[in-house]
Formats: C-alpha cells, structure tokens, sequence
C-alpha cells in the first residue's frame, strides 16, 4: 500500500512536468487524479489499520467496517475525479490552445503501463483477500490508467491531424470520464453492499452449512446467515440436534459448530453465534 502511494507521488510529479511543457492539459489533469489516488490510497491503508483491530467494549463485532467504509469513500474520489476532470475537459475543448507536443507520448506510455501493473497486482490481492477497498482502490488505478491510454489517444491523434486537431485529447479524456463514472458506480454499489450487510454468495452459504451439519449430533441446519465484516465473516446459524440431549451436550455441539466454521481459512469467518433447536420426532 505506501508502495503505491509513493508510486502515485513520483507519477504526479512526472505528469504535471509533462503536461506543462509538453502543453497538454489532459496530463496536468491526469496528474491532479494522481494526486487523488494518494489520498485515496491513505484511506485505504487507514481503514485496514482500523479493520484489523479487535474488538473491544464499544466494537463487540470489531471494527470490520472500516474497511467497506473506506472503499466507499475512495468510490466517491472516484467520482470526484471524473467529474473534475470532465469539467476542464469541456473548458479546454472550448477554449482555443496550444497543440501537444510528441514527447508527452512517452510520458503517457510509462504511466500506462505503469498504472496497468498495479491494478491487476492490487485486483488479485483483493480476490485473494476477499477486500472491497483494495478491489476499489485498484479500479481507481485502473480509471487513472483508462484517462491515460484516452490522453494517449487524443495525443497521437491531435499530432497526426495538425493545426484545428488541438483539442483531441480533451475529447479523449472527457470519454474516459464518462467510462470512469459509469464503472465507479459499481464500485460505489459494491461498497455500500459492504456497508449495509448485503447477503455473501450463495457459494459461501451454502459451504457454510455443509460444514455445520457435518459435525457430529447435528441433525439438520435451519437458519443460516452469513455476513461480510471487513476482510473477515461472521455466521449466525441455527441447527438442531437430538431434543433429548442434555443441555451440557447440546452446549458442546454448539462449541463443536463454532470451532469447525472458525477453522475454515478460506473464508475468514471470525465469529459464529449458534443457537440450538431440538429436532422434530420422526
């Protein structure tokens, strides 16, 4: 993560000499969401720190919730980001300017693939740790990328067409604008799913139970719901056993539930609540 932030801060720079003497303003705008994209990135790195406290008195859950919270807030740079950009686009496209010069193609070219690399690093870890933010947070490098590759475009047209052509690259990155928003809002929808206890995949549900009823003097699973808490799952679920029991043995098949779900690493769950139900006579 301060990798990439001081990946972000090296391209800012570089974007912004370019786009100055290289009298672009698509790359002084793309080193404005380089910029973003190192507040973004704190945001990140501060909602894990906070998601990987335990719980205490006023968290009895933890603290899993930093985590959706900050892929939302970085959504929302996102948002930020396009818009902002979209708006000096217009100007720039109105407003009658210099022509680019070549050698910001060489700059655009770096930050690509630059930018490329790092989102699919930060994407596979998201998939790998089952992360919302860093999900986000690699789409945010991605939309950097995708304003990069629209400048590179708009460039390389505005040089091959010449004089009344200068304006290109404003029309490029005002597109990727629009490409950026529209994805950004399933990165915004993803985020608040997080946050408001969207149901996991049916996938994990359902391994869930096959695990729970698998443990010896569990009948049958009732209830079963499983929710997302940062990196982490927690698991409410209801099974029945033998009515007969004693209380003591239905207390040690529950402990036996819990330890068998908490013991599922690919999952992550950090907290099962089992509630026992005695089993209907046949």
């Amino acid at each position: 993560m301060l990798r990439g932030i001081l990946l972000n801060v090296v391209l800012a720079a570089v974007k912004f000499a370019g786009g100055i003497l290289g009298h672009t303003y698509a790359l002084i705008a793309d080193g404005v969401e380089s910029l973003l994209d190192v507040f973004s990135s704190l945001l990140v790195w501060t909602g894990f720190r906070v998601a990987a406290r335990p719980p205490d008195e006023d968290h009895p859950y933890g603290h899993g919730k930093a985590e959706p919270l900050a892929a939302l807030a970085v959504a929302l740079f996102i948002f930020a980001a396009a818009g902002w950009i979209g708006w000096h686009a217009v100007h720039e496209i109105i407003t009658p300017h210099q022509g680019p010069h070549w050698a910001t193609l060489l700059v655009l070219a770096f930050v690509m693939a630059t930018k490329f690399s790092f989102s699919r690093r930060l994407s596979s870890a998201g998939e790998e740790h089952g992360s919302t933010a860093l999900g986000v947070e690699a789409f945010h490098h991605y939309s950097d990328a995708l304003t990069s590759a629209a400048a590179f475009i708009g460039i390389t047209i505005a040089l091959i067409g010449g004089k009344g052509y200068e304006a290109a690259d404003d029309w490029a990155a005002l597109l990727a604008c629009v490409v950026i928003a529209v994805n950004g809002v399933t990165m915004f929808n993803r985020a608040i799913g997080d946050v408001m206890d969207t149901a996991v995949e049916p996938e994990i549900e359902r391994e869930v139970r096959q695990l729970a009823v698998s443990v010896a003097g569990v009948v049958a699973i009732d209830k079963c719901r499983v929710r997302k808490s940062g990196l982490s799952h927690l698991v409410d679920i209801h099974v029945r056993v033998d009515g007969d029991l004693s209380v003591r043995a239905g207390h040690d098949i529950a402990h036996a539930v819990k330890d068998t779900l908490m013991a599922s690493v690919p999952h992550g769950i950090t907290d099962v609540a089992v509630h026992i139900e005695p089993a209907d006579r046949g």
